[in-house]
């Protein structure tokens, strides 16, 4: 049967749970919003309420006769040529998570761009799998990482060829792109799995102007978040499958292991209309957005002190192998000040938020939400911000170390690391010691200090005068970073 994309099951069964007055003893326990706080009503809508209610015995009836999420799961995987798709309401940190267990098992390697978001890490760290690092590109230039290189994960399977698969990381959250064709190709030679951290390309497969989908490049997983670059709700995810690397039954099995026994509906709706919307309207409404990001990016470039990256800047040999446009990515180095400071001067001063800041960069992510009005505030902002940067400058500085000096060596698994006896000690005195937590500049999420790492100098000097500068560290047991958790030395 010919799918019918003009469906969206999930919202037709919420429409026909209301229509047809359906009265829950059930959770939850608002009841429809009856119960609800009328303060909270009042913020969050009474949509928000009407649409909570639950998968099966709710949305569908207790045995799921109905077919409801898994004709939306059937629809998606048709949308983006993928044999199987898995709805995820505990975003792509699960999703990824679900992959990796999928793909490999506690004791075994797995081969892992050191540049993967920390979800990953916590994943090797809950399954007990063996790391095997794949160094990123760096630009040493920019002080930026793009996705490992094809020859580089060809290297590590020689070195490792027990490693049961690979994981990537595409695009980045600054838009650069793997070789994911040159990827899967050294991976199938082998016939290992690949999996796909692409969390941020929603849209890829829904333009030919976008960076290359990782199915149609051949991957066996992929991970994606439908609410960074989609329309669906914080937390939705998709998780997509082809080929016979691996069985369906067993991603789903380690999804339904790691995932909530009480999913919200709203996720799964937003999912279902996402993919309804780009099968009917996705060329026209990315093919804006890209036409959008190009004014955009040309209007910022001619404010003084913004240079906006672009593919020339990304793209080349020992950089990256493609590029998305719409992480509009501007470097400040010029004006003097840092990503941190910039970001915090336009929330003040416009109420902008900007997608993701560093020591020189700061980033505004276009969607195909965006049009003349939005751009026109972020303009408005830049230029004003351009025009008070005397305010901006003497910003503490970051110090940030060579590509060699960021890498330390890893001395223990994450996971015996991580649940290994620890203290606190002073960073001054950390050099040396082997790492017990995690340490992570957020956004992007990519650990700058993983459990199991031998803590150099160089690392701790900048993630020091990176939290003096304004940068945020959500996952260090001291967020302030005057003490660092280590391993304890045997008594």
């Amino acid at each position: 049967m010919v799918p019918n994309h003009g469906e969206a099951p999930v919202l037709e069964a919420l429409a026909r749970y209301h229509d047809a007055d359906e009265l829950g003893f059930t959770p939850p326990g608002h009841k429809q919003a009856r119960g609800a706080d009328p303060r909270a009503r009042a913020v969050l809508g009474d949509a928000v309420f009407f649409g909570d209610v639950l998968a099966n015995g709710g949305l569908d009836d207790r045995l799921s006769r109905g077919g409801v999420l898994e004709r939306a799961e059937h629809l998606m995987a048709d949308a983006v040529h993928a044999d199987h798709t898995f709805f995820s309401t505990c975003g792509s940190s699960l999703s990824v998570k679900a992959a990796m267990l999928a793909v490999t098992r506690p004791g075994n390697r797995l081969l892992v761009g050191r540049d993967a978001h920390k979800s990953v890490v916590a994943g090797l760290i809950l399954s007990g799998v063996e790391p095997v690092w794949v160094e990123p590109r760096w630009d040493a230039s920019r002080h930026l990482a793009h996705p490992p290189s094809a020859a580089a994960y060809e290297q590590a399977f020689a070195e490792h060829p027990d490693a049961d698969g690979a994981l990537v990381t595409s695009p980045t959250p600054y838009g650069s792109a793997a070789d994911l064709r040159g990827i899967a190709e050294v991976c199938h030679r082998r016939g290992k799995p690949l999996i796909v951290d692409e969390a941020w390309g929603a849209h890829l497969p829904f333009h030919d102007d976008l960076p290359t989908w990782a199915m149609d490049a051949g991957a066996d997983i992929c991970v994606t978040s439908i609410h960074k670059m989609g329309s669906g709700l914080e937390q939705g995810s998709v998780f997509h499958l082809q080929g016979d690397l691996v069985d369906p039954a067993e991603l789903a099995s380690r999804a339904d292991l790691l995932g909530t026994t009480s999913p919200n509906v709203l996720l799964y709706a937003g999912i279902d209309a996402w993919r309804r919307q780009m099968v009917e309207r996705g060329p026209e409404l990315i093919g804006r957005a890209l036409e959008l990001a190009a004014q955009t990016r040309t209007a910022i470039e001619a404010v003084d002190g913004f240079h906006v990256n672009d593919a020339r800047d990304f793209c080349g040999p020992g950089l990256a192998h493609d590029f998305d446009p719409l992480p509009v990515v501007m470097d400040v180095a010029e004006l003097g000040t840092t990503g941190y400071r910039a970001a915090d001067w336009l929330r003040t001063h416009h109420h902008i938020d900007t997608h993701l800041f560093d020591h020189r960069r700061v980033s505004a992510q276009l969607t195909h939400a965006d049009d003349e009005e939005t751009t026109a505030r972020l303009l408005a902002g830049l230029r004003d911000l351009a025009g008070h940067v005397t305010e901006l400058r003497d910003a503490p500085q970051v110090v940030v170390p060579s590509p060699a000096d960021l890498r330390m060596d890893q001395g223990r698994l994450p996971r015996d690391a991580y649940f290994a006896r620890h203290e606190k000690i002073p960073t001054a005195e950390a050099a040396g010691r082997i790492a017990a937590e995690m340490i992570t500049p957020y956004p992007p999420g990519i650990p700058a200090v993983l459990p199991g790492e031998r803590l150099t100098e160089p690392v701790l000097k900048y993630l020091v005068t990176g939290v003096e500068a304004g940068m945020f560290l959500p996952d260090a047991a001291d967020q302030r970073l005057e003490t660092v958790r280590v391993v304890a030395e045997p008594d």
